[in-house]
């Protein structure tokens, strides 16, 4: 199965209510139905990878609290090697309160709690993971200068790394050029390049994929949700189409983009064959409910794909 993927980042109990629609600030309206469910961006990456059936290992801190027994033991039952994983005493684990409408669309408000105790000690005390692994995945719910601090290993290390920059803030520049590939969505992306909105669009994401690129990571991959992803490198570009599905829930799809974007190059594919498999990942995730229970297996998303290049119909 070659080297392991090495995940750096959150992990969240999803407090989640569905409603008919999200609500405006002030207003108060009836929820259809709560869940909890695991998550965590770095923790839905992991499990991501791990259903995808590629080796994986997580460096990431919870609390001492029961939701951090919990989310412990989910990471180990899905495969994750969490080993890595610190238990911080006398902090809350990371929370994220969810409100998806009916049509799939969602608001997050994200409690980091433990992932922000998560320090670039804790990162050094694991440079052999990160020296030994074929891929890093990195978000932004971990405090910067620990993301900075793993970034830096991994170019010294000759380890490419794949940062999902979101939570959406600037970054420097001196930080992205160590990066193989950056995922942001249309708001992240408009955020990187000194924007006030999310205003990418499918016309203007070739404009905005170069201003990225000038800051220095070799590629950008640009999510556009039900529009697509726009791919670009110093020599090529292209815009990737999504495929049509009937969404439930848009919550990790992102994650489950960067978990098949990761495992597809790692099994030798080439950025455009890599990005097309991560939409098909991205693809099957929002046609279930939840972070971690909707991530797909190899073998959903190689019959996906199958039934799609047939111009079948996932709905």
């Amino acid at each position: 199965m070659g080297k392991h993927i090495l995940v750096v980042g959150s992990i969240n109990l999803d407090l989640v209510v569905s409603t008919n629609r999200i609500p405006q600030v002030g207003e108060t309206i009836k929820g259809n139905n709560f869940q909890t469910f695991f998550g965590g961006k770095g923790a839905n990456q992991a499990v991501g990878v791990a259903r995808l059936g590629h080796p994986v290992r997580m460096i990431g801190r919870v609390g001492d609290d029961e939701f951090g027994h919990r989310l412990r033991r989910a990471l180990d039952q899905a495969g994750v090697q969490a080993e890595a994983v610190r238990v911080t005493p006398r902090t809350p684990s990371g929370v994220a309160l969810i409100t998806v409408e009916s049509q799939g669309r969602n608001s997050i408000v994200v409690v980091s709690g433990a992932n922000g105790k998560l320090t670039p000690r804790d990162i050094e005390r694991k440079l052999a993971l990160v020296r030994s692994a074929g891929l890093i995945l990195t978000q932004l719910e971990a405090p910067l200068e620990t993301v900075d601090y793993l970034i830096t290993a991994a170019a010294r290390s000759g380890v490419p790394l794949i940062l999902d920059p979101a939570p959406a803030q600037k970054l420097p520049s001196d930080l992205l050029k160590k990066v193989r590939w950056l995922t942001p969505n249309e708001t992240e992306a408009s955020i990187l390049c000194g924007a006030s909105s999310g205003a990418v669009t499918p016309e203007n994401a070739r404009s905005v994929a170069e201003s990225l690129l000038k800051k220095g990571p070799e590629n950008v991959a640009i999510k556009l949700g039900s529009r697509g992803v726009y791919w670009a490198t110093d020599h090529a570009r292209a815009l990737i189409p999504a495929f049509k599905v009937r969404a439930v829930d848009s919550t990790a799809a992102g994650d489950a983009f960067n978990a098949g974007l990761a495992v597809s190059l790692m099994r030798g594919a080439t950025p455009l064959e890599a990005v097309r498999f991560a939409s098909a990942v991205a693809a099957l995730s929002v046609t279930r409910a939840g972070a971690q229970p909707s991530m797909p297996t190899a073998r959903e998303v190689s019959r996906f794909l199958k039934v799609m290049e047939k111009g079948g119909n996932n709905t």
